[in-house]
């Protein structure tokens, strides 16, 4: 008998307060995937790391989006995965007790591992 294998979509996000909309898009990109069923990693990296820390999506202003603290909160609610790139935490002096709950730290090994898994594979 055949597995049924489970759709899987990566969504990198390389932005944050620095661009508003274009960190926004993957939070909402990767929630509609939840509630179809489909398994929604988002990983960050560049300046999408600063997300991860506590109370910076407190603080980021809105767009035609809902708030990023709710985008945030409602992604990990929904059992998405969020991933830290670590190199990117490290040059930006982020240290790990800095960040939110619900993160995995990851570097390039297993972000190309999963992107080549991954039905899809978005940036933003």
């Amino acid at each position: 008998m055949e597995e049924e294998k489970n759709e899987k979509v990566l969504y990198f996000c390389t932005h944050a307060a620095d661009d508003p909309e274009r960190a926004s898009i993957p939070f909402v990109m990767a929630g509609a995937a939840l509630a179809m069923d489909i398994e929604a990693i988002i990983a960050l990296q560049g300046k999408g790391v600063e997300l991860a820390q506590k109370g910076y999506a407190d603080k980021m202003l809105g767009t035609e989006f809902p708030p990023m603290k709710k985008l945030l909160d409602d992604f990990l609610e929904l059992g998405g995965k969020l991933w830290v790139c670590v190199p990117c935490i490290k040059g930006r002096n982020i240290e790990e007790s800095d960040l939110v709950e619900g993160y995995e730290l990851v570097a390039a090994g297993v972000l190309n591992t999963e992107a080549l898994e991954a039905d899809a594979v978005f940036t933003y």
